[in-house]
């Protein structure tokens, strides 16, 4: 009885945890959202932690991450607690000089800083804020964002930024994870102009909550859809 009991229990916690992934058709590529800014990234030999921060219980459904990364010092991207918590003796943590300064541990890169880990390349792209009000937010050089080839696929992570011109010049962009909340980042007009002249394969709104509530991710895929190159997808970011 107790083996019935256990393996309905296993049945039950892969249907939760396949649902919430987006997999791509003919791709062993997943994406896990977790919340706001934390997600996960699973492919058959790597598990990679995007800001971690919360509750441990949200990420019980997966292996110890191979690699963390950090984007930013701000607590809904670095919370130190939760990275110890997470992590084995293996796990890679990589982020900009700041979080490593207060971590105390783990790989720094600068932006433009390119390394090889586990056969990931990951390149640090600039994040920061250009409007004048927004200036406070995020300096250019303090954080980053991350370029990711990963499986012939290469994954951009927006981290906290405006329509930068960094962001703007990418190209061959499979998956893009991309920003747009007030007053800390930029207008749903800003991410989908950026996004538009990136155009990646697949774009997922993430990070869209701000101070006056949720952006308007519907009004983000209409104007980004007008193109048939490219297709947003609507994860659920937020219980």
């Amino acid at each position: 009885m107790k083996k019935h009991i256990f393996a309905f229990i296993i049945v039950i916690l892969a249907v939760f945890y396949t649902t919430q992934i987006f997999c791509m058709e003919n791709s062993e590529l997943s994406f896990k959202p977790v919340s706001h800014a934390s997600f996960v990234i699973t492919a058959p030999q790597h598990t990679i932690y995007v800001d971690p921060v919360g509750s441990i219980k949200s990420f019980e459904a997966f292996p110890k991450p191979d690699m963390i990364l950090i984007t930013d010092i701000h607590r809904d991207h670095l919370d130190a607690a939760i990275i110890k918590a997470l992590s084995n003796g293996k796990t890679e943590i990589i982020g900009p000089k700041a979080v490593i300064k207060s971590l105390a541990y783990g790989t720094a890169l600068d932006n433009g800083d390119s390394i090889i880990v586990d056969n990931i390349q990951i390149q640090a792209i600039p994040m920061y804020n250009t409007t004048q009000d927004r200036l406070k937010f995020h300096p250019k050089g303090r954080g980053n964002g991350y370029l990711l080839t990963l499986d012939q696929k290469r994954i951009y992570i927006s981290g906290d930024t405006e329509d930068i011109p960094e962001m703007r010049r990418l190209k061959d962009i499979d998956y893009a994870f991309v920003c747009m909340n007030l007053p800390y980042t930029m207008t749903v007009e800003q991410a989908a102009s950026a996004v538009l002249e990136m155009s990646p394969g697949i774009v997922f709104p993430y990070h869209y909550r701000g101070k006056n509530g949720f952006s308007d991710i519907e009004k983000f895929k209409t104007i980004v859809e007008k193109t048939d190159k490219i297709r947003v997808k609507l994860l659920n970011w937020y219980d």
